[in-house]
């Protein structure tokens, strides 16, 4: 099983919400997967109720941390095309 990390700011307040609440819980999952097991997930069109598609992007990548490019590409396509059989 693999799992999906959005900016989830439709969840918190629209006005209000941070990076910061999310890390911890963001961390907690990356711990849990790892990588190679992640993928980036952008709630659009749903998110623009709370931010612009860059912000929520923004947001899930600063949640998770520095990591390297490799992870990077993991996370936003390679990972994802794995999960899904697309090349």
């Amino acid at each position: 099983m693999d799992c999906k990390i959005s900016g989830r700011v439709t969840e918190s307040n629209h006005e209000s919400w941070s990076v910061e609440d999310r890390k911890p819980y963001v961390q907690h999952i990356v711990e849990i997967f790892g990588i190679d097991r992640l993928m980036i997930g952008s709630d659009w069109p749903v998110c623009l109720l709370a931010a612009t598609y860059d912000q929520v992007l923004s947001a899930a990548l600063e949640a998770i941390g520095p990591i390297s490019d490799d992870d990077t590409v993991k996370l936003l396509g390679k990972n994802a095309a794995k999960f899904y059989g697309i090349s």
